[in-house]
């Protein structure tokens, strides 16, 4: 085996190159041509002062034109440069100068700006000038998680036809989407945190960059842009399968109670440094998030929540704001029970994990929206409907995020109290409900026995009973990975639920 010595190079223009690693082997005779171990060291220190001579202004791919920068905030603009040199920002009126670093590195910050519809140019001037075109002012949300918020908008066209047909099916939205004022940008984990010399990574919604899009960051994006008539941005991050502990940087768990003096697996920090970190510079409104199908293969309960809780906890204090908005998803009825995997799972697998996905809501400015009514096929882990996911957690963030007066969740399961052999619940978001007939909820008494249970709204609470269970001490909606339960309001579905929850008071929010 041919051996190595490994020599680092102190890059100072590029603060994510700044540790550059080459591999020279030490036996001359393995490098092509003969090049002794002494030449190639020598190219690459010649490469590296050849690249240090000559630098110029970069920017991070974040920076491009087509993006839309967030309104109403300080926006900061930074980026690369020769240790020393003077950089001059100018964009919408303001003029802003900044003198890079030993390392290279610069930064601006803007007055909060206001809207702007109409395309504006930001130039960066320096040893090199830099046009940004086509920029926009608006809302700029981030989404992450896994292959159902990866789910780009070019399957719509190759899916069969949804069965529920009140939901709609947008199979030829790509080609109908002509909005200028949507922009996204896809993140690509190997460039996301290398500087960029084309300035091109924001894309407006539509063709081959839209087709490759998530399509329930797009959806939400649409929903958004109509009902508020602004321009908005979406920065896609996800990754096909993975963990939630990959999306949060590692030092972070350190901060949580629960993990302390216990190893978290799943490659924590794994894709943060790459894929989250270098975006945390550019203002945002929010985020949305769609994960946790890997983590329920792992019949994960509690754990989850606190993972939860640090990725949020962790992604607000990276971006400096302590009460951004997070918006999430509850996972797909999936028959997990049916599953082989590596841990153990059986039918209430799911529905305990939808039960640690609410606890989240627990935390201030934070919305999950409900999925149960959205499987065609039980078997299907990435269901259709993306279209609706996107248009339901727009729906929390216009309401709350926004203040617009609409309807946005479900019933929301609170407390609940016996009397006279019958369940009284209250909810939070429990208006009229339709049908009159309530199915999905069962009851038990003592003997913790479930049994189907009759369930009416009266008077603002709902009223579940059965004629099998004369003392009822808990009740349960749609507690199986297959639901089938009714239960709606403001044409949205209830959570699943039980009132024996163990969690709620044992989950620890500070």
């Amino acid at each position: 085996m041919t051996q190595f010595a490994v020599f680092s190079l102190k890059f100072l223009v590029f603060p994510s190159l700044r540790s550059k690693t080459f591999v020279i082997p030490r036996n001359s005779s393995s490098l092509r041509g003969g090049t002794t171990r002494q030449t190639f060291l020598l190219v690459a220190i010649l490469a590296l002062f050849s690249f240090s001579a000559n630098a110029k202004i970069f920017l991070p791919q974040i920076l491009s034109s087509n993006m839309v920068l967030q309104r109403e905030k300080p926006i900061n603009i930074w980026g690369f440069a020769s240790p020393g040199e003077k950089v001059e920002v100018t964009f919408a009126g303001q003029k802003k100068e900044a003198i890079a670093d030993k390392n290279g590195n610069w930064l601006v910050v803007f007055a909060p700006l206001k809207t702007a519809s109409k395309p504006q140019t930001m130039t960066i001037s320096g040893s090199n000038k830099i046009e940004l075109t086509n920029i926009l002012v608006g809302e700029v949300w981030v989404c992450s998680g896994q292959s159902n918020m990866e789910y780009a908008m070019r399957k719509l066209a190759k899916i069969p036809k949804p069965k529920n047909e009140k939901l709609g099916f947008p199979s030829d939205e790509v080609t109908k989407a002509k909005n200028n004022q949507i922009r996204i940008f896809l993140v690509n984990s190997k460039t996301l945190i290398k500087p960029d010399s084309i300035h091109k990574s924001w894309s407006i919604a539509q063709d081959s960059a839209l087709r490759a899009f998530s399509a329930v960051g797009y959806f939400f994006a649409k929903e958004i842009q109509k009902k508020l008539g602004i321009p908005v941005g979406m920065i896609s991050s996800a990754i096909p399968g993975s963990a939630i502990e990959p999306w949060i940087s590692e030092n972070a768990f350190a901060q949580e109670d629960y993990f302390k003096n216990q190893k978290v697996g799943n490659d924590p920090g794994k894709f943060y440094p790459t894929m989250i970190e270098p975006l945390t510079q550019f203002k945002i409104r929010g985020f949305l998030w769609y994960q946790g199908e890997t983590n329920c293969f792992l019949n994960e309960k509690i754990s989850y929540t606190y993972k939860m809780k640090v990725l949020i906890n962790s992604w607000r204090k990276a971006w400096k704001e302590n009460d951004l908005p997070f918006y999430y998803v509850q996972i797909a009825p999936f028959n997990y029970s049916k599953t082989k995997g590596k841990v153990p799972v059986d039918e209430n697998t799911e529905p305990e994990f939808w039960e640690a996905q609410t606890q989240l809501l627990q935390l201030s400015n934070t919305g999950m929206i409900s999925t149960n009514d959205l499987t065609d096929l039980n078997e299907d882990l990435h269901p259709t409907y993306k279209w609706e996911v996107g248009r339901r957690l727009a729906l929390w963030a216009l309401a709350k995020t926004y203040y617009q007066k609409n309807d946005f969740s479900g019933p929301i399961y609170k407390s609940v109290s016996f009397k006279n052999g019958k369940a009284l619940l209250d909810f939070d978001y429990l208006k009229a409900t339709s049908p009159s007939s309530i199915t999905g909820f069962t009851i038990a008494g003592n003997d913790g026995k479930f049994v189907n249970a009759d369930a009416i709204v009266k008077d603002g609470k709902l009223i579940v009973s059965s004629k099998e269970v004369e003392r009822p001490m808990a009740v349960r909606y749609n507690w199986t990975e297959n639901p089938s339960g009714n239960f709606y309001s403001n044409g949205l579905p209830a959570l699943p639920f039980r009132t024996d929850n163990p969690l709620t008071k044992t989950f620890k929010t500070n």
